[in-house]
């Protein structure tokens, strides 16, 4: 979990995507006539693909993993650099090696990060979704990426296909290539390790797309993609997946009691026993690695860690936990300040207002930014159509859950993808229409805005160059579609790579500077930490730092520091070394 109080800087490239919003808008509605001729023939040569579905869900997958694929000479396959990263790796490498989780490590307290659990086991403190999705790339194509890269693939099709069962085919193709560009080939879901976005993204697409062609169709195949969405969303976003959940089966109940076409009903629990069994069995198997993991089968992730490190709650009505005891000042600070700040502006009738307002904001810039915001003036109409009435209440319903949580970044409410896109696209098909002094200036302000995304995307590939205000650092712009892909988590990476390269086992006690970003974290370390090459520790007090430096005997000792300029690798005091040339 990372605080949405991301950092200030950075925002040179929204106010890019901004000022071009505008341009294009004004041009489409001061030309309404411009460009017609082209850009239709573009549109009319879609028109056949959009109808062949299957087709199209496919081209909507495929075009994000070439898309990224091409461009991994300027943007290469990226490093942790975040704890949210280091916490879903080492799940994936537990994972990997076959094993649910870790023991406990003999110097617990010298290896103590952030959003790793230590007691009862070692473990991430996330739900095991995304650490299984990367186990799986480790294991199949030998880098964790790449079933990351896939993942935000299938989030694409899964929308065009979700969106198919609720718009025409040319919209749900539009769609699907949409998310290509402003969720998959650019944001933090692709470019980081923590794509729990895409997942909840794909569950949530296969529920919502399920929904109508059950009560169309009931054949056993949607109930059965519903029982996999569901069980992504208990493995990856369940409050969220609740959310969406509940309306969906508020409308299947209602329909299989007043439908007149539904099957009858032994027919019925028949073709519902293997859906149930999907996501009741993934729901069994929770419990089985919470027990695992947390001691417990009814202990779900989060719940030990947040009692042990944490200060703030994460809904509104809870009160504040006492301060713990922490072994270390970056998690003290993490926990006690950049944690509770956001908290304690919640409790303050003000401060609810305006930090419900930024959730809102927030949401908004990543899933559809300054280029879609004109058709927003077209809600009121959505809201009176039939047809997407029922994706309106879904928005309502998590609009209430979310407003009793205290933080909210854009994978939180991942499983609505596909509705804020289904309704954001019926938005831009009411303007289309819109016509003024007979003139189709809606027609071209779509267009126009089409045109404005596809050279948004261009720039942001040659964005560090031109200097147009791209995230200076990790956790710059956390909220923005246009986050990534950068060249973050290098310094770790080089300095790793040098301790390895030296002989023998190697100790990297790490020393944080006063003005420490708490979410560059440094100090992570494989699941098997005795036995690994280099091993990652936090810099304590003398006598946990000797203590650790005698557990470690055979090892040489480094101390790391991070924050000088350049990072510092030096022998460490009253330790004998050579140089690891990091200086």
């Amino acid at each position: 979990m990372l605080s949405p109080a991301a950092s200030d800087n950075g925002n040179g490239f929204l106010i890019l995507d901004l000022g071009i919003s505008l341009i294009g808008i004004a041009l489409g509605y001061a030309w309404p006539h411009q460009g017609l001729t082209s850009i239709r023939r573009i549109e009319r040569a879609f028109i056949p693909l959009a109808k062949r579905k299957g087709l199209a869900v496919t081209v909507a997958g495929l075009s994000l993993i070439l898309l990224r694929v091409a461009i991994l000479p300027i943007f290469p396959i990226p490093k942790p650099f975040v704890a949210d990263d280091f916490s879903f790796l080492l799940a994936c490498n537990t994972f990997a090696s076959g094993r649910l989780t870790n023991p406990t490590p003999a110097m617990w307290r010298s290896f103590e990060t952030i959003h790793v659990t230590m007691k009862p086991t070692y473990m991430s403190m996330y739900f095991p979704g995304q650490g299984l999705l990367l186990a799986a790339g480790k294991v199949l194509f030998g880098n964790p990426w790449f079933a990351v890269l896939i993942a935000s693939a299938l989030m694409c099709a899964a929308v065009c296909w979700a969106l198919q069962a609720w718009l025409p085919p040319g919209w749900a193709l539009f769609g699907g290539l949409l998310a290509v560009v402003r969720l998959g080939l650019f944001s933090c879901w692709t470019n980081t390790y923590h794509a729990a976005g895409s997942l909840a993204a794909i569950g949530g697409a296969l529920v919502i797309g399920s929904a109508p062609r059950l009560m169309k169709t009931a054949r056993l195949r949607y109930g059965l993609l519903m029982g996999i969405g569901i069980a992504i969303l208990m493995l990856t976003r369940p409050f969220e997946g609740m959310l969406l959940c509940l309306p969906v089966a508020v409308l299947l109940g209602r329909w299989v009691i007043k439908g007149s076409n539904r099957p009858p009903v032994p027919v019925l629990l028949r073709r519902a026993s293997l859906p149930v069994a999907v996501f009741v069995g993934a729901g069994l198997w929770l419990g089985y690695y919470d027990l695992k993991a947390f001691g417990n089968p009814l202990t779900l992730p989060y719940t030990v860690d947040r009692n042990t490190y944490a200060v703030a709650p994460y809904y509104i009505w809870q009160h504040p936990r006492p301060i713990p005891e922490y072994s270390n000042s970056v998690m003290r600070r993490f926990y006690t300040h950049d944690e509770y700040e956001f908290y304690a502006k919640m409790h303050t009738r003000a401060g609810f207002v305006l930090m419900t307002l930024l959730k809102v904001y927030l949401t908004f810039l990543f899933y559809a930014g300054f280029a879609l915001l004109l058709p927003l003036i077209m809600i009121r109409r959505v809201f009176l159509d039939k047809r997407l009435r029922f994706l309106v209440v879904c928005c309502l319903v998590l609009l209430a859950g979310m407003s009793i949580e205290v933080y909210l970044l854009p994978h939180y409410v991942a499983p609505f993808t596909a509705v804020f896109y289904a309704i954001g696209l019926q938005c831009l098909r009411h303007l289309r229409v819109l016509k003024s002094n007979r003139q189709p200036v809606g027609l071209t302000l779509v267009r126009s805005i089409t045109v404005v995304i596809l050279l948004l995307a261009g720039l942001r590939l040659c964005a560090r160059p031109l200097h147009l205000g791209v995230p200076q650092e990790p956790t710059s712009g956390w909220n923005s579609t246009w986050f990534g892909p950068e060249h973050y988590g290098e310094e770790r990476a080089r300095a790793e790579a040098r301790l390895e390269g030296l002989p023998g086992p190697q100790l990297a006690i790490v020393r944080y500077g006063p003005h420490h970003d708490n979410l560059n974290e440094w100090v992570y370390n494989s699941p098997d930490i005795d036995n690994s090459k280099v091993v990652w520790a936090r810099e304590l007090n003398s006598a946990d730092n000797n203590k650790l430096i005698d557990y470690y005997q055979n090892r040489t000792v480094w101390l790391v520091e991070p924050d000088s300029s350049p990072v510092a690798i030096t022998a460490y005091p009253g330790q004998v070394a050579g140089s690891a040339g990091a200086h």
